[in-house]
């Protein structure tokens, strides 16, 4: 099965890599799912992911890249509310796997 082991407690994950539970979330199991997509977390990650939630808590949904953009860039500033930007610390979709790794359901619109 496509699951992780955090501390000592089995995380269940869909086909995808996605949590079957959102409340599985944990900033261990966060940086648990970036090292599956070789990503290394840094403060931009983690600022990118509070807003994800924050996005999520809201809107009851998990961004899109266009609302993505223009959610950080509201939060963040324009230089950060850039698609290259995003590109750069969640390729290939800075939605899906920022998605992913905010521990949030997979964006409808992701193939």
């Amino acid at each position: 099965m496509n699951n992780l082991v955090i501390a000592g407690r089995e995380i269940a994950l869909d086909k995808e890599g996605f949590l079957r539970d959102l409340n599985d979330w944990t900033p261990d199991v966060a940086t648990a799912l970036a090292t599956r997509e070789n990503i290394e977390l840094t403060q931009d990650h983690w600022d990118v992911i509070a807003l994800l939630r924050d996005f999520y808590q809201e809107f009851e949904l998990s961004p899109a890249m266009r609302p993505l953009v223009k959610y950080v860039g509201q939060h963040l500033g324009p230089e950060k509310g850039r698609s290259i930007f995003l590109m750069q610390l969640f390729p290939p979709s800075p939605a899906k796997i920022g998605s992913k790794i905010a521990g949030l359901p997979k964006p409808t619109n992701c193939l």
